[in-house]
């Protein structure tokens, strides 16, 4: 296969299928990060579709989820940030949603689906900055439609759903060969308390799997089938508990009634005015967006009291964690954005302080004994 450069445009490279190749490219020419991309985000909403019953879609960014979700219902926020009208079709609404979630990263993001792409996806694609796509089929029109992105250099990819991955993986890097068993275990109810119901179940299996398709160290936060908090290769665990608790209130805080009175298009661009709520959202705007947040909102800028109160709404929210919790104060962080359940591998030395937290904040703790790893 050729490609247009490999991780850098100084990097000549090529690929070569080892066996049946997972998807065959129909427009554009790949880099070596667009394949990376499109591998982890095929296998995530192949999986996660086998699980759940419904569409997937996963927005990625440099071989990590930015955002996903199952297909469902689609909020006011999500209906005014990326105006859309009526009630769009399931695929659509799974993209959205997985956009939505971190909608910063997901600019130029390519963009992986678990269901053939229909012409309310294309044509919404074509009015959002997005890198390429990858998909078991597209419905008549929706290639001819994705071929003027871009100046017809969007990456078009469509994935054979027969393709098994190998069992086994090599790489070659620094002058070693290493090869190890795929980590292709079926994730399923299985690990689960038989009694959970249907939708938490649902909630706690796309956190695994996202989990596993996310660099580790990953802790992963879902709520109502909708990945609102990812956060993936940070060092210390306890950062990557911070930073997927950050993400999913930032999530919610972007839909305080505030961020709805910020002006949208043709005032200025959509993805301005999405960087704008935002810095509203997070309380960390630059001095010009402050400057631009004061003059537009005056005194209905959100207080501290107001943040707050609006955060402490949030509920429901289920955490995975690739590997073992090592200390309490990553429950501790959990519990600021109304996390109701918590799964972990199991197996740290700290297991009772952890358990002791989870006690103290409510939360219910599963220990699946699976590992998930992903570098």
């Amino acid at each position: 296969m050729h490609l247009r450069y490999g991780l850098n445009p100084h990097q000549p490279a090529t690929a070569e299928p080892i066996g049946p190749p997972p998807f065959r490219v129909i427009n554009s020419d790949p880099s070596a990060i667009n394949l990376l991309d499109a591998i982890t985000g095929w296998n995530l909403v192949r999986d996660a579709r086998r699980q759940l019953g419904v569409p997937v879609a996963a927005s990625i960014k440099h071989v990590a989820p930015a955002g996903v979700a199952a297909a469902g219902p689609v909020d006011s926020v999500i209906m005014d940030s990326w105006a859309v009208d009526g009630r769009p079709s399931p695929v659509l609404s799974a993209y959205l949603r997985a956009r939505d979630a971190d909608p910063r990263s997901s600019y130029g993001d390519l963009l992986a689906v678990s269901d053939p792409v229909d012409l309310e996806l294309a044509r919404f694609l074509a009015t959002v900055i997005s890198d390429g796509i990858v998909a078991p089929g597209f419905e008549s029109g929706a290639i001819d439609i994705l071929r003027r992105k871009r100046r017809g250099r969007y990456l078009i990819m469509e994935a054979d759903p027969a393709v098994r991955p190998p069992q086994s993986e090599l790489r070659e890097l620094g002058g070693l060969r290493i090869t190890q068993a795929s980590d292709h275990g079926t994730l399923d109810a299985a690990l689960l308390p038989p009694d959970l119901p249907e939708a938490t179940r649902a909630d706690a299996l796309l956190a695994m799997i996202t989990a596993r398709y996310t660099p580790s160290n990953t802790v992963v936060a879902v709520r109502d089938g909708q990945a609102i908090g990812i956060a993936g290769g940070q060092q210390s665990r306890v950062d990557c508990t911070r930073l997927a608790v950050a993400k999913a209130a930032t999530w919610w805080l972007r839909r305080h009634p505030s961020a709805a009175l910020i002006a949208g298009p043709p005032a200025r661009r959509r993805q301005d005015r999405i960087n704008l709520q935002l810095a509203l959202a997070t309380g960390d705007p630059t001095p010009e967006e402050a400057r631009l947040l004061a003059a537009e909102l005056a005194d209905r800028l959100p207080t501290a009291t107001d943040r707050a109160a609006w955060l402490s709404r949030l509920d429901r929210v289920i955490i995975a964690h690739d590997g073992a919790i090592p200390f309490r104060d990553n429950i501790d962080h959990a519990a600021r954005i109304g996390t109701t359940m918590i799964i972990e591998p199991g197996g740290s030395t700290a297991a009772e302080p952890v358990e002791q937290a989870c006690t103290d904040h409510n939360i219910t703790l599963i220990r699946t004994h699976r590992r998930l790893f992903h570098h």
